[in-house]
């Protein structure tokens, strides 16, 4: 994560933040959302537009982790079919998406944004599904939120993670939604 002082740290907390993906829940609000095909959803169309919602200030927050040099990062790692993005689309416009990284069956969550209600919500309900279609073993959040929390995020200590994140590099999958 990129600070102030202009250098990227990074982070690994204790506890850590993951959704296990037989675990998702998704609320009965959001499969309405998602039976009624507000939006229309893709993958890896957009990644650009994506990381640079996700870098912009948001109600919830007024800064951001995501530098310059973040962004060329990964879009490096896109380019290399490391980084992936899933967007939802409304009228036309990019209106909700997320973004990480995919490593065998380990698949890091970076950030997501929204700018039409649940339009993220959605992306988060596509990746896991795309996830689940791929057989990942991992998806890892970091940090837990009470938004999260209600899709069955849950918190494992430090090193249970690790060893779970051993696990999910060992499985031999990609990402190819």
């Amino acid at each position: 994560m990129a600070h102030d002082d202009g250098e990227i740290y990074w982070y690994d907390p204790d506890p850590r933040a993951i959704i296990p993906l037989e675990n998702f829940h998704v609320p009965r609000s959001l499969a309405r959302t998602i039976r009624q095909n507000k939006f229309s959803v893709t993958i890896n169309k957009a990644f650009s537009g994506v990381i640079r919602a996700c870098s912009l200030p948001a109600y919830s927050r007024e800064e951001t982790w995501i530098s310059p040099e973040i962004i060329t990062a990964y879009k490096e790692l896109h380019r290399l079919g490391f980084a992936h993005s899933v967007e939802c689309w409304h009228a036309g416009n990019l209106v909700g998406g997320l973004y990480g990284v995919a490593i065998n069956g380990f698949f890091a969550g970076e950030s997501m944004f929204t700018h039409l209600r649940d339009a993220s919500k959605v992306a988060l309900a596509q990746l896991v599904t795309c996830l689940r279609t791929c057989a990942f073993h991992l998806l890892d959040i970091q940090f837990m939120t009470d938004h999260l929390r209600r899709f069955g995020a849950i918190e494992i200590p430090r090193e249970t993670y690790h060893h779970e994140l051993a696990r999910a590099l060992e499985v031999p999958t990609r990402f190819f939604c």
